[in-house]
Parts: C-alpha cells; sequence; structure tokens
C-alpha cells in the first residue's frame, strides 16, 4: 500500500490502535466494509484515516485491508491498445508506478488515467522514462547539446535555468518530460526528492510515476475541466504548453475510452 491509497475493511471487528503493535491502545473496532485512506504504510500495520464526519485515525493490522479505487481495475492488456507500437513488456513493467503515483495525489479515477497514459504515449510512447534526446528544438547547429536551454535564451528564461548547462542537467526526463530548473525545484519539494542535487532521479520509474502525477495534480481542476468538455488540445496544452504530441496524445486517449473498464 501506498499513501493515499483507499482501503475498504475485509472481515468483522478489526481494532483500530493507537500505534503499530498489539500492545497498543484500542481506538476502536470496526466491521466489514468500513472504508477510508492509507496516511502511512508500516509493513505489518497500515496507519489510516477513517472516513466519515468523526476523521478517526489509527493503525490497523494490514492483512485486514483491501486496496479499493478504480486504478485497481485496470490491467496491462487493456493499456496494451492506447500504445500500439509499445513493446508490451514495457507497459507491463510500468504501469504499476504510474497508477502508484496517482493514487498517491489523489487521482485514482478513469478521467486521471486517460490523462496519464495520454500523456506517456505523447512525450515517452516507449512508456519509459527516459531522457530527452538532443534535436534542433534544444541544440543550435554545432553547438553543445541543450545549449539553446542555457542563459540567455527566451526558452532558458521560461525554463527558470540561470546557469550554462542548466539546460543539459535539467533536460527533459521521466514519463512526462519534467524539463527545466524551475520545474526541477518545484516539482522535487512537492514531491519530497532532491531532483535540483540528483536531476536523474526522474529516470527512477517509481519517481518518475510520481512525478507525472504530481504534475497533473497541479493543474487538476482545469485538467478535469478540459476533459469534461472534451477539449482534448486544452488538457495537452495544460502539460504540455502547446501542441506537441497532441495527435499522440488524442490517438490513446481515444482508445482508452474503448479498452480501459468503465468507471
Amino acid at each position: 500500500m501506498v499513501v493515499g491509497d483507499r482501503f475498504t475493511v475485509n472481515t468483522d471487528n478489526v481494532n483500530l490502535r493507537a500505534g503499530p503493535s498489539t500492545s497498543a491502545a484500542v481506538v476502536a473496532v470496526f466491521m466489514q466494509g468500513t472504508t477510508g485512506t492509507v496516511t502511512e504504510p508500516h509493513g505489518a500495520w497500515t496507519k489510516v484515516l477513517i472516513d466519515g464526519p468523526a476523521r478517526i485515525a489509527g493503525y490497523f493490522f494490514t492483512q485486514f485491508l483491501a486496496v479499493s479505487g478504480y486504478l485497481l481495475k485496470v490491467t496491462a492488456a487493456q493499456v496494451f491498445p492506447m500504445f500500439p507500437d509499445t513493446l508490451h513488456g514495457n507497459i507491463t513493467a510500468n504501469l504499476g508506478y504510474v497508477c502508484d503515483g496517482l493514487r498517491a495525489c489523489d487521482l485514482d479515477d478513469r478521467p486521471m488515467l486517460l490523462m496519464a497514459l495520454g500523456t506517456i504515449r505523447a512525450e515517452t510512447a516507449s512508456f519509459r522514462a527516459i531522457s530527452e534526446g538532443v534535436s534542433p528544438y534544444n541544440t543550435s547547429p554545432g553547438g553543445q547539446p541543450f545549449d539553446l536551454y542555457d542563459p540567455p535564451t527566451q526558452i532558458a528564461e521560461m525554463l527558470g535555468n540561470t546557469h550554462k548547462g542548466d539546460g543539459a542537467r535539467f533536460k527533459g526526463r521521466g514519463f512526462v518530460q519534467l524539463t527545466g530548473r524551475s520545474n526541477y525545484a518545484r516539482v522535487g519539494v512537492q514531491i519530497g526528492k532532491d531532483l535540483i542535487g540528483n536531476p536523474e532521479l526522474c529516470n527512477d520509474p517509481l519517481t518518475a510515476g510520481r512525478i507525472l502525477a504530481q504534475f497533473l495534480k497541479n493543474n487538476e481542476s482545469a485538467i478535469r475541466a478540459a476533459l469534461k468538455n472534451r477539449d482534448l488540445a486544452k488538457a495537452r496544452r495544460l502539460v504540455n504548453g502547446g501542441s506537441h504530441g497532441l495527435a499522440a496524445f488524442e490517438d490513446a486517449y481515444n482508445i482508452g475510452l474503448t479498452s480501459l473498464p468503465p468507471s
């Protein structure tokens, strides 16, 4: 279980304790079907917040909990059609990291999964956390790799790059291609990772899933409104800042409307 997971108590007469031990005081006793949110995993024990006006907190023995939510319905096989040119093994290996990130950001629903998967299709169609390659967009003819991301260029200013070498250091990485010193700093603080000091962390699959989800979370209200209005171009723009990858995003999203299970 991860922070943010929704759960259901799977048996009757389960003790909620004040600490992660059978010797801790019993706060309350709950029956099968009780629901809540994971706030801190502790191995054999899980700290939770119980649904309801009282908002009771405490520790359950993990074996008495079942994770619930939309993302648990989704299998890699249902995602395969959204990525027709991608190795199935990549999807199987990394889908769980994407779902863990979404759950941690309380984005456990069909629209936001469609948004996340469409974003991956547009940004890193291989369904792997990868680094941005050298291209005419980021590198001048005969120049050093990513020099167009270095100050004093307009792109550098937009990305918050302030030092020579920031372009290469903070190039696009991960599932969402996080780019620029400003984004690395902001998202790093939000997910509790030193992405400025260790930018390669963005390509760790677990961290990449969390970064993708946090990036969507930062624009959640606007993204949900765009998706509700079927304005996929606007939804894509809220992540990318433009229309790059829009055709791939729309294709994956529309296929997913059929291939993914209903809410």
